[in-house]
């Protein structure tokens, strides 16, 4: 068992203390972790109803502490000996001091870890911070357009089970203090200027470009899915049979790689202006996003899974919606399959630099790679294209049952494809006698049949 430290504070129970440790943890650069249900010596007692503690916890941190935390923590339920646990799990945060919303932004409502205490924060180190705090951000800007739909991230919520009300944007955090759309609802709506670009080239350098694509101009979840899928398809099996056996090898480390993916969408500075790329070469994949961490601890911290959420928005609606599990999780599963050589640092930017595996581009290189390989990556794109058509007709689904008198060009503009595709779909819909078309194309309006 661990000894309480300047990242871990143990509590047999939760009490009202406990805002006041969390907000020291957010005025550090590491944050810390803090569990509930073991006491000051380190005994395990448990809780005897950790579900409960869970929501009390997130409401009382939700509603309790200024700037908000939301993204910045997590709550998980855990089993220690058979005995149930709570741990809260923190990131620093980067818009210090954050306080306690019930004594305001002074000694009282300030806190600091010193060690293993939490310690009042002095009156000078307050007013440093607040100069200091992070001002640009995508939060604090405003949107470089006002009319903006969000029908795409409200299909990603409904197919999680929830139902974004009509004061989504100030509960998911989408408005500047002035009520405005902040640069965060721009990258999450509908219609947008932001593209992720996906190339791959034929040799070692990039000379000779043969294929480049761009996922954009829609809500970033969707262009991080697209993403996903592309690299999914990209990532295939190399196959060689043997009088004794059959080798498989994927060219990366599946895992690894989607979680540099969201990574890159999710912590890439785009007040810069820059967007994440994702190149494929002949020998290796690398994915830069812009932003960079500073040597020394910082980097430690990064390597950690301790860094800073550069855009908490970003972060907790990805949580929301099951994209990312939790805070720090993603840099230990990549560091299980690749070394931190991976990673290279600029003044600007990130680079994570994955080799194909060794034994698959030996494969590749010798010519022993067999059919089976080339089945494998036609499946995969099968497969991705089936997927997304069956994604396309739940949301026009759910489209038509939200306004059954929509049009074509309005579900497409939705869903972020073509009005072919889209009469495509309804077309199948219609077959399936799941969708029926009452009236004229001009004032009439559609009917769903059955429970879909």
């Amino acid at each position: 068992m661990m000894t309480e430290s300047n990242r871990i504070e143990y509590k047999q129970e939760l009490t009202e203390s406990l805002e006041k440790e969390v907000v020291a943890f957010l005025n550090t650069s590491e944050g810390g972790v803090i569990y509930l249900g073991i006491d000051k010596a380190g005994n395990v007692f448990g809780l005897s109803d950790a579900d409960e503690i869970q929501l009390k916890v997130k409401d009382r941190l939700r509603n309790n502490i200024r700037p908000s935390c939301l993204g910045l923590f997590d709550v998980i339920h855990e089993l220690w000996n058979g005995k149930d646990l709570v741990r809260i799990v923190l990131a620093g945060g980067s818009e210090k001091p954050y306080y306690l919303r019930k004594y305001g932004m002074t000694e009282k409502g300030c806190f600091i870890r010193v060690g293993s205490a939490s310690d009042p924060m002095p009156a000078r180190m307050i007013e440093e911070l607040f100069a200091k705090r992070v001002r640009n951000s995508i939060g604090n800007i405003r949107s470089p357009r006002q009319d903006l739909s969000f029908e795409q991230l409200r299909i990603y919520y409904q197919e999680k089970g929830f139902n974004l009300g009509d004061k989504f944007a100030s509960n998911l955090e989408l408005l500047t203090k002035e009520g405005d759309y902040n640069y965060a609802a721009y990258l999450l709506a509908d219609d947008n200027g932001n593209s992720v670009q996906v190339a791959r080239y034929r040799g070692p350098d990039r000379v000779d470009l043969i294929e480049s694509n761009e996922y954009g101009y829609c809500s970033l979840i969707k262009s991080c899915k697209q993403v996903l899928d592309r690299l999914e398809v990209e990532n295939r099996t190399v196959t060689k049979i043997t009088s004794k056996e059959r080798i498989n090898i994927r060219l990366w480390n599946a895992v690894a790689l989607r979680e540099t993916v969201i990574n890159a969408i999710i912590h890439n500075d785009y007040t810069s202006g820059a967007v994440p790329k994702f190149e494929i070469f002949q020998d290796r994949i690398e994915i830069t996003s812009a932003g960079t961490v500073a040597p020394g601890i910082a980097r430690e911290e990064f390597f950690a899974g301790y860094s800073i959420p550069r855009n908490k928005i970003l972060m907790r609606i990805f949580k929301d919606l099951g994209i990312v599990e939790y805070l720090g999780s993603g840099m230990p599963r990549i560091l299980k399959a690749y070394p931190r050589e991976s990673f290279l640092f600029t003044a600007n930017f990130v680079r994570t630099v994955f080799p194909m595996d060794s034994g698959a581009l030996e494969l590749q290189q010798n010519g022993n790679v067999t059919k089976i390989m080339e089945d494998t990556a036609q499946k995969s794109s099968q497969k991705s294209s089936q997927k997304s058509s069956q994604k396309s007709s739940q949301k026009i689904l759910q489209l038509v049952k939200d306004n059954n008198s929509i049009t074509t060009t309005e579900m497409a503009e939705c869903l972020g494809i073509s009005r072919r595709a889209v009469a495509k779909q309804i077309d199948k819909l219609k077959e399936a006698g799941k969708l029926k078309r009452i009236g004229p194309d001009k004032g009439g309006h559609w009917e769903v049949l059955g429970e879909n």
